[in-house]
């Protein structure tokens, strides 16, 4: 499971202005077989709360844990996650395979199982047609569905995925929204941020509402909604965001 508390991080300060937080005190909690979804405008601190979580930035304060270990094993937590990410593109002169392939070495996947793997993850995202194509040749949606099979070609017990389905068409979006429903019902623990709030609301098993850094709201998409009144999720989250409004965090 993912358990986060009192999360914070802050940047230095300079001469003319105060150290400003990205995130402060967050706390939540993923069990596994469960889907967590973080919500929250442009700036919420939602990629910054997942690149800590995946060690790939240090906190300024609090405490992670995943599957029990803590930000003090930063080796042992990046084996038994998969981490997207959007802002890393797959390797242009590979083929979608060759890609795939190295990343499951990376992991130590056995060679004999790493092939089977990959097949039954190019069935499952519909990868089949471009499998063997140069990933410079490939479209958006095909990119990030090489992006994600990478990252779970090790079979983790633990997703974090960046707005997974950003930019992408129906068929593509849905391709992913299906495997991470499948990795739900195989009891992994799924932490993912979106824009996408029909996403979140068919995904998610709680929802954690963010607004400068801070988690203002949290509960089930149904409970979101009585305690604002809302007829759906999107209404909520733009009742709620308006019930705080966005300040420039400082310390």
């Amino acid at each position: 499971m993912i358990e986060v508390i009192g999360l914070s991080k802050a940047y230095p300060s300079s001469r003319k202005t105060k150290a400003k937080f990205a995130i402060r005190d967050l706390s939540f909690r993923c069990e596994p077989g469960r889907v967590y979804a973080l919500l929250g405008p442009n700036g919420a601190g939602k990629t910054t709360t997942l690149r800590i979580i995946a060690t790939t930035l240090a906190p300024s304060a609090g405490t992670v844990r995943v599957q029990g270990k803590g930000l003090d094993q930063p080796a042992v937590i990046r084996a038994s996650i998969g981490f997207l990410t959007g802002n890393t593109a797959p390797y242009g002169r590979l083929t979608a395979r060759e890609v795939v392939t190295y990343f499951g070495r990376l992991f130590a996947v056995p060679e004999t199982r790493l092939a089977a793997r990959i097949e039954t993850l190019a069935h499952r995202l519909q990868m089949q047609e471009f499998l063997d194509r140069r990933c410079d040749k490939l479209s958006m949606g095909q990119k990030q569905k090489v992006g994600i099979a990478r990252t779970i070609v090790h079979d983790p017990p633990v997703l974090i995925l960046d707005e997974p389905t950003a930019g992408l068409d129906v068929l593509a979006a849905r391709a992913i929204i299906e495997l991470i429903q499948t990795c739900r019902s195989e009891g992994k623990t799924v932490l993912f941020s979106t824009h996408v709030m029909s996403e979140a609301e068919k995904l998610a098993d709680r929802i954690g509402v963010l607004v400068d850094g801070e988690r203002i709201a949290e509960g089930t998409s149904a409970e979101l909604r009585a305690l604002t009144g809302a007829p759906d999720l999107e209404e909520a989250f733009l009742r709620i965001v308006a019930s705080r409004p966005s300040t420039a965090r400082s310390t």
